[in-house]
């Protein structure tokens, strides 16, 4: 009996893993490949993945990694150039100082949205909390990871 018990967990185990993998590997709309190709042409491996409702290619683009983030009909929503820490609003360094005391920022990101509005990401206890461009705290996103 534990063997068949054990058998059903061991088979459900890959049916799930092999749907996950299935789904991460899910291929983006040709709208957003193509409007992609056109934004950031000289991309190097290029990752594509779902975010929520939205694909993101994660890519390298002379030597910085990024991502952008498409909506079904190919509309970028956001790119994402990971940087240096230090390269942060020194009020983002302020703040999570405040407020985390004994957080240590993991990651660091400059998101730039399609109307040339910057924010400022700092990844803190598994959190990314969101700065305006003068290094604001707008608000907290649980990782996903």
């Amino acid at each position: 009996m534990k063997q068949i018990i054990l058998s059903v967990i061991v088979l459900m185990g890959i049916t799930l893993s092999g749907n996950a993998q299935k789904e991460k590997k899910m291929a983006p709309p040709a709208a957003a490949t193509t409007a992609f190709g056109k934004a950031f042409p000289g991309a190097e491996k290029v990752k594509w993945g779902k975010e929520k409702n939205d694909y993101e290619a994660e890519f390298v683009l002379k030597g910085k990694e990024m991502s952008a983030v498409y909506n079904n009909n190919g509309v970028l929503k956001e790119t994402e150039e990971d940087i240096k820490i230090a390269a942060l609003p020194s009020s983002v360094i302020t703040y999570v100082k405040e407020h985390y005391p004994k957080a240590v920022i993991k990651e660091a990101a400059k998101i730039t949205m399609p109307t040339g509005e910057i924010n400022y990401e700092a990844e803190v206890n598994k959190k990314d909390l969101i700065f305006d461009a003068s290094g604001k705290f707008i608000r907290e996103v649980k990782d996903a990871d």
